[in-house]
């Protein structure tokens, strides 16, 4: 048996396809500002793919290239007129920041309804409690979107969620306890994840650690996920050993070309949904 591949491009181009048609009929197009901080060289190449995906829907967008030392206080200062301007529907502050700008006072300064990120805390508050955000974080609805594909009921489902960032691992554990999952999330200091993942029927690898997941890590005909971007030996490889698991597991993502561009996509959703909601369409 081969695994299945789940292919994120073709899922992302579907759902740029549908926005894009749906923002042709917009009297307007919706606008997103993005604010950079300094000149990291994988922020900047982020940036420009969200800027080109952007432009492909018909999505405009405006990019604030702020110096590394920038202050805080002019951080805020601009996310606040962003937050007046009508003419824009999302805004997003690229990460990482800066160590001397404080990253929660900085997005939590965003206007919930335009917080496309989705990392506002009462963004992040209902979505715990289990009612409606306004938004919610672009690579966990992305995610959850491929599991989707390839196991359409989640309710009883064992899953392990290696890595427990705010930006993925958090949300996506609430997303699917949400969906009556059991959800196991591990991190640095998770003893034997070897011993979890081994009774999961899905995981979900974010860990930054090339080729983690082994083959032995897993039971047959699990769905595995990987959220991972590593650079080996001048190639790219996710934290699943792609290889090794292809012939045991029932369905994988790739990298490249899984969970990065519905990311992406994701994003571009949540900034149309953006427009539609301050327009009350």
């Amino acid at each position: 048996m081969t695994a299945e591949i789940i292919d994120g491009r073709k899922t992302a181009q579907e759902i740029r396809s549908q926005l894009k048609q749906a923002v042709a009929g917009f009297s307007d197009s919706p606008k997103l500002a993005v604010v950079l901080v300094g000149r990291d060289e994988a922020s900047v190449i982020y940036v420009r793919n969200k800027e080109k995906a952007a432009a492909e829907v018909g999505i405009g967008t405006d990019v604030y290239r702020l110096a590394e030392d920038v202050s805080e206080k002019q951080v805020l200062q601009l996310i606040d007129r962003l937050n007046e301007d009508v003419a824009v529907n999302g805004i997003i502050v690229q990460l990482p920041l800066p160590a001397h700008l404080n990253v929660g006072r900085i997005i939590g300064r965003i206007s919930p309804l335009k917080d496309v990120d989705g990392f506002h805390p009462y963004n992040t508050g209902l979505l715990q409690n289990n009612e409606k955000p306004y938004f919610v974080a672009a690579t966990p609805l992305g995610v959850l979107k491929l599991i989707h594909q390839v196991c359409p009921v989640l309710s009883g489902k064992n899953v392990v969620l290696i890595g427990a960032s705010l930006i993925v691992g958090r949300p996506l554990a609430t997303l699917l306890l949400n969906q009556e999952c059991t959800v196991s999330i591990t991190h640095v200091h998770t003893q034997n994840i070897k011993n979890l993942t081994q009774n999961a029927d899905i995981i979900v690898a974010a860990c930054g650690v090339a080729r983690m997941v082994k083959k032995d890590w897993i039971k047959p005909e699990a769905v595995l996920i990987d959220v991972g971007i590593n650079r080996e030996n001048g190639r790219i490889c996710g934290d699943v050993d792609f290889d090794d698991e292809i012939e045991k597991a029932a369905a994988v993502t790739p990298v490249p070309g899984g969970v990065g561009p519905m990311t992406i996509a994701m994003l571009l959703k949540n900034t149309v949904d953006a427009y539609k909601l301050q327009h009350n369409i």
